[in-house]
């Protein structure tokens, strides 16, 4: 079953932008997903129901996390100006622009070839603490 994630002739590109390719296709459903249960829990007055709902959209939340990550890993560029943004007290529009004039603009070279399947740094950290509140 195809699908219209291709701009470019998909037997024309590589494996590894094929793959980027579907991993943001799934960061847009599971993004998709993520409103729709907002919206049902909004209306739902059933208490059990709204935990159900709540649960899997902590789900869709944490698969949508992780389509992240994989994204990063392969666009350094994009993770310095993420680890400008996310996680910061104020204005999110300010820390954007910020983020994005320090971060190093991708050389060419660098920008054409894939970025290695593991993650950028040994540990796989964005550089941000945990998310469970314990410190990595």
């Amino acid at each position: 079953m195809g699908t219209d994630q291709y701009h470019e002739p998909p037997n024309e590109l590589p494996d590894y932008i094929r793959t980027f390719a579907r991993i943001c296709t799934s960061l847009q459903e599971e993004a998709e997903a993520i409103g729709w249960y907002e919206q049902r829990i909004a209306l739902e007055t059933d208490a059990e129901a709204r935990a159900i709902m709540r649960d899997a959209q902590g789900e869709e939340f944490k698969h949508f996390s992780m389509a992240l990550e994989f994204l990063l890993r392969r666009k350094p560029r994009w993770r310095e100006i993420c680890q400008g943004i996310l996680f910061s007290e104020g204005d999110i529009v300010e820390h954007g622009e910020e983020a994005e004039a320090e971060a190093e603009p991708e050389a060419g070279a660098e920008a054409h070839s894939p970025h290695p399947s593991g993650p950028v740094d040994a540990s796989g950290s964005l550089g941000i603490g945990g998310l469970k509140g314990v410190p990595e």
